[in-house]
């Protein structure tokens, strides 16, 4: 969010930021809807009651489209296929049982070609976005319009139409966009954009102490359901709960970001009286998994293509886990083709269609909770993703709380790196902005080591004052 890296946000009085963050709302909004959102919508909802073999026709017209588009415009994928040995004809007739040959693209390739090679001779208009993910790993992602708009609309059609609301319904959201600066700030911690009726909630600030605060924004603005990360929403569900506090009525939450388990689900549902859904996708927007009015995950297949390998580097069977790989069918201007996303996915046993709907049934999300770290003012955090972007030569990080006021960060470091010196120095401003004034060890691995699943854990907490979740 470009305003709150401004060096005047921080120093204005709350309601130029309220202003500040409705001007930001205002540029996003106008990206966002057009007339291809709507019609996208219309063709998003006529497609959910595809047959299988009509779903399959689709996504293979629309993968070869891609592929041949990439094969022509795009130089990574062009020296790639052909390095491969695929050729445009093999392209052109490409099948998607086929699509397993096409070599894995990495988080590690996106993040040296992404904004070079990756990109196509002929961009559409559009904005580039930073992202680390929850690895840790900055990347950047392009944006075309006409992708943003078709994005968007799945969303609506899909994750927001199945809650029973829409992009106009006076939202919440707790999200990583830093809108409250100063860890020891006062309340309120919470801001408003007026031209999408969000309020937007801080995910650093949350604990007994201020969960009337939180309370006080969700009733000011008349919030009628709850966006964001699972772990933030859950907390401060607890809290709520916990404090003999009463939670508005709201229509639906809606989680992503985090593994979403049944404990947080209870909680929320019973503070605010409402369903709660899980999500998934990312900021790449290469694949979507969304909850169904029917209480089912499944994939949307007009959103991508989404491989779910297992241990052995097979398609997983029904009831077994499996890698996510992805291959966007909307960006054509980079294209992300069997993208490695990094999670990983449990199939359902049961594949029959929810209500119509012939989409791939997903029992479990895994892979995607971290530690929370607490503060010695009782504050409870996750996703500290955001302390690594547009940081030259870092390629990934991982934060270790020690204690209340000792921190470690694991870094990797570029070996011709642009990483300099400085650069502890925003590192740790950023750090202590979210969790105050801390010490900060700074560590420079060759590599951080993976859990069992082949990926690090961004945070580890050693506090014994542990949440259970």
């Amino acid at each position: 969010m470009p305003i709150i890296q401004d060096k005047i946000y921080p120093y204005m009085p709350v309601f130029i930021q309220n202003l500040m963050i409705s001007s930001f709302g205002y540029q996003w909004q106008k990206r966002r809807f057009g007339r291809l959102f709507k019609d996208s919508i219309i063709e998003a909802r006529a497609r959910e009651l595809l047959s299988t073999q009509q779903w399959a026709d689709y996504q293979t017209d629309r993968l070869r489209a891609l592929l041949i588009h990439a094969y022509n415009h795009v130089p990574f994928y062009n020296e790639k296929f052909r390095n491969d040995g695929f050729r445009e004809t093999d392209l052109k007739n490409i099948s998607l049982s086929s699509l397993k040959f096409i070599p894995v693209l990495e988080k590690e390739d996106l993040r040296t070609f992404g904004m070079t090679s990756l990109l196509s001779d002929s961009l559409s208009q559009g904005i580039t976005i930073s992202s680390s993910g929850s690895s840790g790993t900055p990347t950047k992602i392009y944006i075309p319009r006409y992708f943003h708009q078709k994005w968007t609309a799945l969303m609506e059609a899909r994750v927001r139409n199945w809650a029973g609301v829409t992009k106009d319904t006076p939202r919440g959201m707790i999200g990583g966009r830093r809108i409250i600066p100063q860890a020891n700030a006062q309340p309120p911690f919470y801001r408003y954009n007026h031209f999408e009726r969000q309020t937007y909630f801080s995910a650093y600030h949350i604990s007994p102490d201020t969960v009337e605060n939180y309370l006080e924004g969700m009733n000011r603005n008349n919030v009628e359901y709850m966006t964001g990360y699972a772990m933030s929403n859950f907390l401060l569900a607890k809290y709520i709960s916990e404090k003999g506090l009463k939670g508005p009525k709201l229509k639906a939450v809606i989680t992503s970001s985090e593994k979403l388990t049944s404990e947080m689900r209870l909680t929320i549902e019973e503070v605010y009286q409402c369903r709660c859904y899980d999500s998934y996708s990312g900021c790449e927007a290469c694949g979507l998994i969304s909850e169904t009015p029917e209480n089912v995950m499944v994939v949307s297949p007009d959103a991508g293509i989404m491989e779910f390998i297992n241990a052995h580097g097979n398609y997983a069977s029904a009831g077994e886990s499996g890698e996510i790989i992805s291959t966007g069918l909307l960006n054509f201007d980079q294209p992300l083709i069997r993208y490695r996303i990094g999670d990983f996915a449990r199939l359902s046993h049961d594949q029959s269609p929810v209500n119509g709907r012939y989409m791939v049934r997903i029992d479990e999300i895994e892979g995607r909770i971290e530690d929370l770290v607490v503060t010695s003012d009782g504050r409870s955090m996750v996703r500290f993703h955001g302390l690594y972007l547009d940081i030259p030569g870092l390629k990934a990080g991982q934060l270790i709380q020690t204690d209340y006021k000792n921190f470690r960060l694991n870094l990797i470091i570029d070996n011709n790196s642009y990483y300099r010196a400085s650069s502890e120095a925003i590192l740790k401003k950023r750090l202590e902005s979210q969790v105050g004034e801390v010490r900060i060890e700074f560590n420079y691995p060759e590599k951080i080591e993976p859990n069992i699943n082949g990926k690090f854990k961004a945070v580890i907490s050693d506090v014994a004052q542990k949440t259970t979740y």
